[in-house]
């Protein structure tokens, strides 16, 4: 019998079945919590080590928190921040409608193209664009060439990083819009259109409100990402505040500030998380009926065909396309003048390996935090859910010396090897994961689930039959970012690798740092199509 048989005849006969027992439901949510309470004692060893780092801190350290500078630079964060969300939203929302609800050909190309900008290393992705958008630039010499042109605008300071890191993290919402929309319920849309709302209107008083939940975690997770990075901001010159805690960390080697300024990360992170919850309310976005869910009929776009192709082409161009060019071309010219590739394809295997167990681990340990956060709303998740936030806005070097902190006192043994980098994925990037599952989870009524339990179902039964396949859309979108982010992560994999353990990120990072341009193309360009082949798997699995 079908799930939706079982809903159906649930609710026809609720009254003369039995129940299960209480206790079966208190062993799953007791596992849920231990699973959950492993999560947060792991995410909770970096803050713990910061909190060590600035028990014995100097006036001075606190007077450098205060410092109008400080407070400045803070300010210009978080306006970057905020405006690469935006922007992202901006890009992402038509983007996921044209590629899961319309005819659009090569829809699920122009997805999987359109992921693949996520992948790409901050630091690399400025190089990118400053060497074919600079003044100086591939795009400059051909205006030149062609029309005389020898000068174009500069693109440093904060336009250029928030170019940057727009087209490099709008994946993140694009990513969480699509499984959203693959998850909704057509019919409250098929009604609005039974009542005679055109489409548009039934766009933005129907669908647009029920991706609220995927839109704000998305922006959620932009915001954080944009918080932490290092590269982009520092090859543009636009000065924020992670960037200073790398300059403290690197260029001073005074741990104790660094620490006392990650902890001010920590507390602007923990206000913003705050002021989401606010915002999500109480809201219900799943449907109270207990029809069964249905592919969408795909909407014929007509005239409107060729401005959406322009639009992905567009989009795909900007983030992908452009910084592929300028990768061939500058292998092209290393091949020409005598150069020799270092090979790539141990170091393919480390990345694949590495990104999936750790995408793997955090998809299991994401669940919990999601499940109790939507399922068992209070405190205790709430402050689950922060601290799986918490630890991604941090940089990656605080997560890396945490973790060498924790090996060296307490497990030598572990020190630098692959559980404890693949730990440190797991705590850097759990957020992904979790808000991925809490998505598509919002979309879930639980009556299917209260029905299923009514029929003799255990709790563990309902979770694993029922729930996990509908929320298949976020698992895939969680492991598919978990994984991207994993394959380019650069700090904690300098510092938790096992010795001789090479990534592409590494490799990519040792000949950039050392303006070997050509040998950093080839290993960039087999980290795009290294990540594209599983990226399209998972589409190709969507509706299996």
């Amino acid at each position: 019998m079908s799930l939706w048989s079982y809903t159906y005849e649930a609710i026809i006969n609720r009254r003369n079945r039995p129940v299960a027992s209480c206790h079966s439901t208190l062993h799953l949510s007791w596992g849920l919590w231990l699973v959950g309470g492993l999560a947060a004692a792991a995410v909770l060893l970096p803050i713990l080590y910061l909190l060590v780092r600035v028990a014995g801190a100097d006036q001075g350290t606190w007077a450098l928190i205060f410092q109008s500078a400080t407070l400045s630079t803070l300010g210009r964060t978080l306006g970057l921040a905020l405006t690469v969300s935006l922007a992202s939203a901006i890009i992402a929302l038509p983007l996921a409608w044209l590629t899961t609800r319309t005819d659009l050909p090569f829809s699920k190309l122009w997805f999987i193209l359109g992921t693949l900008p996520l992948v790409i290393p901050s630091y690399v992705g400025a190089y990118l664009m400053v060497a074919s958008l600079g003044p100086r630039g591939m795009l400059s010499q051909l205006l030149n060439s062609l029309l005389g042109i020898s000068h174009l605008p500069a693109i440093y300071g904060f336009t250029g990083a928030a170019y940057v890191l727009t087209l490099l993290s709008y994946p993140y919402t694009l990513l969480s819009l699509r499984a959203a929309l693959q998850g909704m319920d057509p019919a409250l849309e098929e009604a609005a259109r039974s009542l005679g709302q055109t489409r548009w209107r039934t766009f933005w008083r129907v669908t647009l409100p029920q991706l609220r939940p995927a839109l704000a975690m998305g922006s959620l997770l932009i915001i954080l990402y944009v918080l932490r990075d290092f590269g982009a901001v520092s090859i543009m010159r636009y000065n924020t505040f992670t960037r200073v805690i790398y300059l403290q960390y690197s260029a001073t080697f005074d741990r104790t500030s660094a620490a006392a300024l990650s902890l001010v990360l920590v507390s602007l992170t923990v206000s913003l998380l705050v002021i989401e919850q606010w915002l999500r309310g109480r809201a219900r976005f799943y449907s109270s009926a207990a029809s069964a869910r249905r592919t969408p009929p795909r909407i014929t776009l007509g005239t409107w065909r060729w401005p959406a192709l322009f639009f992905c082409a567009g989009v795909v161009t900007l983030g992908l396309l452009i910084p592929a060019a300028v990768l061939v071309h500058w292998l092209v010219r290393g091949l020409q003048a005598g150069e020799r590739l270092l090979p790539v394809w141990e170091s393919t295997g480390n990345s694949l390996s590495a990104s999936l167990l750790a995408a793997a681990a955090t998809l299991v340990v994401g669940i919990p935090v999601a499940y109790l956060s939507v399922r068992y709303p209070g405190r205790a998740s709430r402050a689950l859910e922060s601290l799986t936030h918490t630890a991604y806005a941090l940089p990656g070097i605080v997560i890396a010396l945490a973790l060498v902190f924790f090996t060296t006192n307490f497990a030598l043994p572990f020190y630098q090897t692959l559980p404890v980098l693949v730990l440190a994925y797991t705590i850097l990037f759990l957020s992904q994961a979790a808000s991925s599952q809490r998505t598509a989870l919002l979309q879930v009524p639980p009556g299917i689930e209260e029905a299923a339990r009514s029929l003799g179902r255990t709790p563990r039964q309902v979770l694993t039959s029922i729930t996990l396949p509908l929320i298949r859309p976020g698992l895939l979108t969680g492991f598919g970012l978990v994984f991207l982010t994993a394959m380019k992560e650069l700090p904690a994999t300098l510092i938790l690798s096992p010795l001789g353990f090479k990534t592409l990120a590494v490799q990519v990072w040792s000949a950039v740092s050392e303006a070997f341009f050509a040998q950093a193309a080839f290993p960039a360009l087999i980290l795009i199509v290294a990540s594209s082949i599983p990226m399209a798997v998972l589409v190709i699995q969507e509706h299996r």
